[in-house]
Order: structure tokens, then C-alpha cells, then sequence
């Protein structure tokens, strides 16, 4: 890896490798500055990754932090999109038919439901992605996705990843959408939330079992309550 490349931290699995959690950041809409290992968007995540690879690492989930070369989204997500397709070519590479969940916040959930046509992907989990009017959804088609949004979000429009949901669901295998009340873009008011959220959706993804019923019993509900789910 030079310095031009993206960067990856990994949190090893125990024992072999059954599946591995790649976390994506956010960003901004237009911003040319590298993404220094002290970048908030980056930091932010890293409690989320550690807390999956917790609950994970003995089913033999690898959780990987990719930290982006360039800030900004800028023209159309180049950058973002091929940092994202390069940290998965890298799964490939060290664990070939592995499946993997995307899990990304923000811009990083953008480019999570961008990416999820990956041939190894099997869900996503968006964390107030930013889905504006026309976001295509081609890519995740047959994924499980699973959309978590802050009801007091201001940086990133809870009704626009409604819409999205509501179009998504035609061509996903299950979807889910959580509005997680009083809560902003940053994730930190109700930190435990998302990071329950997110384990959950892994867990079961990965049929690893677990006593937390609040993504399983979400698939089951009809779509005008499965896609507003309050928590």
C-alpha cells in the first residue's frame, strides 16, 4: 500500500474467518482534503466498528475501518465509490468467498448502497445516510438492507432515506428503516442505539443467533410500520 492509497484497520476475527464487517465513513458534499486518522467522520466510527467486532469476533466476523484518501464526494462519488471497491477487492483477495455487510454513516452510507452490488455482499446497514432525490437502487438488489436514521437529524434529510426505502424495497430481499428519536447526525446521544442496531443486523445476518429481537422482528411487520420503525 502506498501513501496514495486508502488506508484499512482491522480487527481480526477468532479462528477462521466466516464473514467480514467493512465500515465506511462519512464525508462531505465537496471537499478535496485528505482524511487524516484524526478526521472526526473517521473517529466517529471507530467505536461502532470495535463494538461489531465485540459482539462478532467469536463467529468469526473481521470487522475493517476503511479510511477514504479524499474527504468530499465532489463529481458524482469517484473517489469515495473507488475507495470503497478497493477495500473490497482487498477482502477478496485475503478471505475469497467470504461474505460481507457494509455498514456506513452518512456520505459512508451512500457509498455503502452504492457499492452493495459487490459480488460478496449479502446487507447493508445505512446509518443517516445521505440518499438524495433519485439515489439509485439498483445496486442493492436481493441485499438485506437495514436504514437508521435520526429523528432530529439536520445534515442528512430522515425523508429523503425514507423515499429511498420506499423505492429500495422493491428490490431487496428484506428491508427495514429505524428512526431513532431525538437523535442527531453525529450518533452520540444515543450512541448505544446504533451500535445495538448494527450488531443486531450482523448477528443475524451471519445466523449467529443472539436474544436482541429488534431487527428480527422488524422484517415481519407490514411496509408502512417496517420502514418507521421508532426505537
Amino acid at each position: 500500500m502506498s501513501e496514495a492509497d486508502p488506508a484499512v484497520r482491522t480487527w481480526r476475527a477468532r479462528g477462521r474467518v466466516k464473514a467480514v464487517v467493512l465500515v465506511l465513513h462519512g464525508g462531505a458534499e465537496h471537499s478535496h482534503a485528505r482524511v487524516a486518522p484524526w478526521r472526526l467522520a473517521y473517529q466517529r466510527m471507530v467505536p461502532l466498528a470495535k463494538a461489531v467486532h465485540r459482539a462478532g469476533r467469536g463467529h468469526g466476523v473481521e470487522v475493517r475501518l476503511l479510511r477514504n484518501r479524499i474527504y468530499g464526494w465532489n463529481d458524482h462519488g469517484t473517489d469515495a465509490l473507488a475507495d470503497a471497491r478497493w477495500a473490497l477487492e482487498r477482502v477478496h483477495e485475503d478471505h475469497p468467498g467470504v461474505p460481507v455487510i457494509l455498514v456506513g454513516h452518512s456520505m459512508g452510507g451512500r457509498v455503502a448502497l452504492r457499492v452493495a452490488d459487490d459480488r460478496a455482499v449479502i446487507g447493508v446497514c445505512a446509518l443517516a445516510p445521505w440518499t438524495p432525490p433519485g439515489e439509485p437502487i439498483g445496486a442493492v438488489g436481493g441485499r438485506v438492507v437495514l436504514i437508521a436514521h435520526g429523528t432530529k437529524d439536520r445534515m442528512t434529510d430522515p425523508v429523503a432515506s425514507h423515499a429511498f426505502a420506499e423505492r429500495a424495497e422493491k428490490v431487496t430481499s428484506r428491508s427495514a428503516r429505524f428512526e431513532i428519536g431525538g437523535e442527531g447526525h453525529a450518533m452520540l446521544r444515543r450512541s448505544r442505539v446504533w451500535n445495538r442496531l448494527v450488531r443486531a443486523f450482523t448477528l443475524e445476518l451471519i445466523e449467529a443467533g443472539g436474544t436482541d429481537e429488534t431487527v428480527s422482528a422488524a422484517w415481519g411487520r407490514p411496509s408502512s410500520e417496517r420502514l418507521r420503525i421508532p426505537v
